[in-house]
């Protein structure tokens, strides 16, 4: 004990000036101060540890012998705590990716079967990559935007592999597939030749149209409703600023509509990681900044390909790694606790200034700006919370951009909503489900 209440306040000090610095670090530095508000509480601890550090100092010794204790236990129930929430999340996760999801699948292979007399295709999506080179050496997989957060790379695509037939995703019981246009996304890459786009859409997996082929997606719907040209700019993964950096790098002058394809579950906690990107912080702080990403579409097919070449010779022992790293990390500076008692912010801030600048964009391209908000599975399978729809809402509305509201004029309607699922469970939404949202759309943007 004795050698405890030499080093004590020494290394309390060292610690809470440490807390300080890193704090300072992270708020001022990784975030450029764009998160003071939630780091203030982060500033306020450090300085009273700082203040309680110097006290111990000249405090009795037997009464520092009491703080020690107290720190000690203190500590080591935080960390005992930390480490209940890794394993509790951990087992949620082995459990949903076992028993959960096999008897879902068994459920989707007997309805598949039923209804169309076929298997359903159980093939990861690097399987069937590899299974299908054989017979079309260009053909590729998405590389979502998203991966590249916070890579250190000179350059942040959009978009993925040019002029390549893509393997999408399975939740129907098949494969999608799409033809990548010039630039990388999902349309028939004659519509850039157009005089006029009636619409350009930003968005997400929904928006990229997840899991079916054309013409079922949003943008080919469009396309045949409005017999005019459309382009989706759409891809699995994007948040507000990524979308909000593709209209900057994309866009063309011949846009009437910008469609901002709103999915509710996870665009704004998608905010949070791309707002950590120093590439995409500079489309938010520099109205004037771009990559000039049409004009290196090879270098984007370069990377896109190197990562999806490098994804296929991971082993699993190497995810296991990056999991218990992650893990550790997360122990040590007891993030799910923190979280779970000081939860960060939604960002609706930075939302409104995007959606903000989007309007002066597309304003200032003569075009209209509509922003379309999806609704997603949990809406319709547990007690939902309109907290964020209503925090988003009130955004749109206070920025006078018209607001298409899918849940309401959509999914309220049906009988039962989760037949817009795929088998009624998690997922996008079926080819119908699309279908109804597009023609939805259609009919309040028409005119």
């Amino acid at each position: 004990m004795n050698y405890l209440k030499k080093i004590f306040s020494p290394s309390f000090f060292i610690l809470s000036i440490f807390l300080f610095i890193y704090t300072f670090y992270k708020s001022e530095i990784y975030w450029d101060g764009n998160k003071n508000d939630y780091y203030f509480t982060y500033y306020l601890i450090s300085l009273i540890f700082i203040f309680l550090s110097i006290f111990t100092f000249f405090i009795h010794h037997k009464i520092k012998e009491y703080v020690i204790i107290i720190v000690i236990s203190t500590v080591i129930t935080l960390y005992l705590l930390e480490a209940y929430l890794i394993f509790k999340k951990q087992i949620s996760k082995e459990q949903l990716s076992t028993k959960n999801q096999t008897k879902e699948q068994l459920i989707k292979d007997q309805i598949y079967e039923n209804n169309t007399g076929k298997k359903f295709d159980k093939r990861t999506k690097l399987e069937i990559l590899n299974d299908l080179k054989n017979k079309d050496k260009k053909i590729q997989v998405p590389v979502t935007p998203y991966k590249y957060i916070n890579k250190n790379k000179s350059l942040f695509p959009l978009s993925g592999v040019s002029n390549s037939k893509t393997i999408f995703c399975n939740e129907n019981g098949y494969y999608a597939t799409y033809q990548s246009d010039r630039y990388g996304f999902n349309n028939p890459d004659d519509n850039w030749d157009s005089d006029e786009i009636e619409y350009l859409l930003v968005g997400d997996s929904f928006t990229h149209g997840a899991c079916v082929n054309r013409p079922n997606d949003m943008g080919s719907v469009l396309r045949n409703l409005s017999k005019q040209s459309v382009l989706n700019l759409g891809y699995s993964g994007n948040g507000p600023l990524i979308e909000f950096a593709t209209l900057r790098e994309y866009m063309n002058s011949n846009v009437k509509k910008v469609l901002w394809i709103y999915f509710e579950d996870n665009d704004l906690s998608g905010l949070h990681n791309e707002m950590s990107d120093k590439i995409l912080m500079k489309y938010y702080k520099d109205v004037t900044f771009t990559q000039n990403l049409k004009f290196r579409q090879k270098e984007i097919d370069n990377l896109s390909v190197n990562f999806i070449n490098k994804e296929k010779s991971k082993k699993n022992i190497k995810r296991d790694k990056g999991i218990l790293k992650v893990e550790l990390v997360n122990f040590i500076k007891i993030t799910n606790l923190r979280v779970l008692i000081y939860p960060p912010p939604q960002l609706t801030s930075n939302l409104k200034e995007i959606l903000k600048l989007t309007k002066k964009l597309v304003n200032d391209n003569n075009s209209k700006l509509y922003f379309i908000y999806l609704p997603g599975y949990a809406r319709y399978s547990t007690n939902y919370d309109n907290k964020s729809y209503n925090l988003v809402k009130n955004i749109v509305n206070q920025l006078d951009i018209p607001f298409v509201d899918i849940p309401k004029e959509v999914f309220e309607k049906e009988k039962n909503p989760l037949n817009l699922f795929p088998f009624k469970m998690n997922g996008h939404y079926t080819v119908e489900g699309y279908k109804k949202v597009s023609v939805t759309i259609y009919n309040f943007t028409r005119h």
